[in-house]
């Protein structure tokens, strides 16, 4: 894997996530902060048996949901968020693409009764209806990102790095 220089913007380490924003949105508590450094792995397979099997893990059957640290996110293709220093598998030869693309996305968390509110302010999806388990890919104004839900009040965020810095300042303009 190459090594990328940690992106820092404005003080905040967007690797690190030494910088949390704590604050309100429309009167109600939220953090936006960095998620741990994680493995990210873009996973396309038409046989999902074949993908688990060289993952090693079950994955979910619906498109949009997560589960595990996989989220499925069409037909045949899933992303996971695997912990730091998990080896990416080998394929062995069999029909599915494993790519570590860890070098490409950053993740934000977006928690507590504010979080809704602060990522409604530039998404389109009714957030509040959105259940733990439940991922997606959408947009952020214009920028594509992921959301995965993991409490009502809890969220994961994947972006590609470059444009991390721009979705941070983003989320955090709402956040007093």
């Amino acid at each position: 894997m190459v090594e990328i220089a940690p992106l820092t913007i404005a003080g905040i380490d967007l690797a690190t996530g030494t910088t949390p924003r704590a604050g309100h949105v429309d009167g109600k508590p939220v953090t936006l902060a960095n998620a741990a450094s994680q493995v990210r792995l873009s996973l396309r397979a038409r046989d999902s048996a074949l993908l688990a099997g060289a993952l090693g893990r079950a994955l979910p059957d619906r498109i949009g949901s997560h589960a595990d640290g996989v989220a499925r996110l069409g037909p045949d293709e899933w992303y996971a968020l695997l912990p730091e220093g998990t080896p990416v598998p080998d394929a062995g030869g069999q029909s599915v693409s494993v790519v570590d693309v860890s070098s490409r996305a950053v993740g934000f968390t977006v928690i507590g009764p504010g979080a809704v509110a602060a990522l409604t302010r530039g998404c389109p999806l009714d957030l509040a209806q959105f259940t733990p388990g439940r991922a997606t890919r959408t947009l952020f104004e214009t920028v594509e990102i992921q959301i995965w839900t993991l409490a009502p009040d809890e969220f994961h965020i994947e972006v590609w790095r470059s444009f991390a810095p721009w979705l941070w300042h983003a989320i955090a303009e709402g956040i007093v």
